[in-house]
């Protein structure tokens, strides 16, 4: 069987992140979102793989390539205009001629349930029970099969989410042939299994748990900390003496853990960083290749990316820190806010009590910077010796104290 893979979207709602990178290649646990995707799909015994790309498409054909680092086969088709999903799925016609997986690159599904969905014989979406659907696809379901397909409205009739993987069929692209633009002026695949549905065709549901929905910056924070769960402890680098390692810690070649550093697991690290000495890293921490983690730094539950240097007396609290940054020493990132209530970011509430900052690609801080809690500074900005950055920054701003 072969698995679609939609990888094309831009993710605008990912930003300042996806400014410079497609929302499927952001980084959790040291790892792309959607080759953490590809593992639970190969894992579930999938090993023909097609990525509809589109947005940065060559990142993802440069990680990729043809698959062979994962035992797997990986062809490519490229959306120029991202119109939908419908219209994506008939770029890839020409590629299906059975039963086959469609999976959004954006989500992450256990393969234990890519694995049930896989052995149905009819068309099939995966369902999860969400708390909040607002902003979710949704659907009604009656008798063990879905009855009715709801994208994105205003008032969700149920509580019932489209997960983002499916099980088609040929059928679908005959439907797929009939579907109008919606209002949101794109090609939805909903609108093609719905027309299946008034046609009498039975869509069945598997309902799954084993769920990652990654839709704002912030929820790579707990979607890195699921992850990290997973961490295998392993030690390919240099750890110097008098050095307090616990817990679930992998460290990559070439990195060199230097002296009175303090790290508490679960912590991935890339290759070739430099960390220590006397710094702290505490849990729920990803650490990319050729990092710097330097002297009286403290981080903790945070995504750090590769190239980025965070060198002296800085403390990096529940952020996202892109490729590249350089942050002056003494550089605070304000997590928590002094009434303790949950913190709202781009005019949203995250839902969440402690959320540092967002950081684009390149952003660069003078010494003794401060940047607020729940900030998003686009790629390129310059933050000035003592300055405060807040709120939502446009890519290559200077601010200045």
């Amino acid at each position: 069987m072969k698995a679609v893979i939609l990888a094309a979207g831009e993710g605008n709602r990912m930003h300042p992140l996806t400014y410079t990178r497609p929302k499927v290649m952001l980084p959790l646990a040291n790892k792309p979102i959607v080759e953490h995707l590809l593992l639970e799909a190969r894992e579930a015994g999938i090993r023909e793989f097609i990525f509809v790309v589109g947005y940065h498409g060559d990142t993802v054909r440069r990680f990729f390539g043809n698959g062979d680092r994962w035992q797997v086969s990986i062809e490519y088709v490229t959306q120029r205009k991202q119109l939908g999903t419908t219209h994506a799925l008939m770029m890839v016609e020409r590629f299906i001629d059975g039963k086959f997986l469609l999976i959004n690159g954006d989500v992450i599904v256990g393969g234990e349930y890519i694995r049930k969905i896989a052995a149905k014989n009819d068309i099939s979406l995966s369902l999860v029970e969400v708390t909040n659907p607002q902003g979710l696809g949704v659907v009604e379901v009656e008798e063990g099969h879905v009855v009715r397909i709801y994208e994105k409205v205003a008032n969700p009739p149920s509580n019932l989410a489209n997960a983002g993987l499916y099980l088609l069929t040929t059928d679908i692209f005959a439907a797929a042939s009939g579907v109008k633009k919606s209002p949101r002026g794109e090609y939805e695949l909903t609108d093609s299994l719905q027309l299946l549905i008034d046609e009498q065709h039975r869509v069945s549901y598997e309902i799954i748990d084993n769920w990652l929905d990654l839709s704002y910056p912030w929820d790579l924070l707990a979607g890195n900390e699921a992850l990290m769960s997973r961490v295998i402890p392993q030690n390919l680098g240099l750890v110097e003496e008098n050095t307090v390692i616990k817990g679930m810690v992998s460290i990559g070649k070439g990195t060199v853990i230097r002296a009175n550093s303090y790290i508490i697991g679960p912590v991935v690290i890339g290759e070739n960083c430099e960390i220590g000495p006397n710094c702290y890293i505490r849990p729920s921490t990803s650490i990319g290749d050729n990092c710097h983690i330097g002297s009286a730094v403290e981080v903790k539950n945070s995504i750090i990316m590769s190239e980025s240097k965070i060198p002296h007396h800085n403390y990096v609290g529940d952020s996202v820190i892109g490729e590249g940054c350089n942050l002056g020493a003494g550089t605070k990132i304000a997590n928590l806010r002094l009434d303790k209530k949950e913190i709202t970011a781009m005019g949203i509430n995250t839902g969440r009590h402690k959320l540092g900052a967002i950081l684009g690609d390149g952003v660069q801080t003078g010494i003794n910077a401060c940047i607020d809690v729940g900030s998003l500074l686009g790629n390129g900005t310059y933050i000035g010796a003592g300055a405060l950055a807040s709120g939502v920054i446009a890519p290559n701003s200077r601010i200045y104290g």
